[in-house]
């Protein structure tokens, strides 16, 4: 970890495109400005850590639901499923001399 000393209104630069600044200091805050492009997300420390702890939840599978997939799924190939279309009628075959039968 780099540690910086700084006073209001300067800065430090990471890379060429991110300028975090120093604006205030005030008893034991600090308040901070950052510059960066759109593309970088940027995110207080606590909500990166609710976000990526939501994310890992909602990729977990539950028993329950799969259990509930299982049975929507057994429910429609035990018979609720609709009838099967009937095959269709085989071509006539032709006469004897070649012409189409009718």
């Amino acid at each position: 970890m780099l540690v910086l000393s700084r006073r209001p209104h300067e800065g430090i630069r990471i890379r060429h495109d991110i300028v975090v600044t120093v604006l205030e200091i005030s008893g034991d805050k600090v308040r901070l400005g950052i510059e960066a492009p759109a593309s970088v997300q940027i995110h207080r420390e606590e909500i990166y850590l609710a976000v990526l702890k939501a994310n890992e939840e909602a990729s977990t599978t539950s028993s329950a639901a799969v259990a509930g997939l299982a049975q929507v799924i057994g429910d429609r190939v035990g018979g609720t499923a609709p009838p099967a279309a009937p095959p269709a009628p085989a071509p006539a075959a032709p006469n004897a001399d070649g012409s189409p039968a009718g």
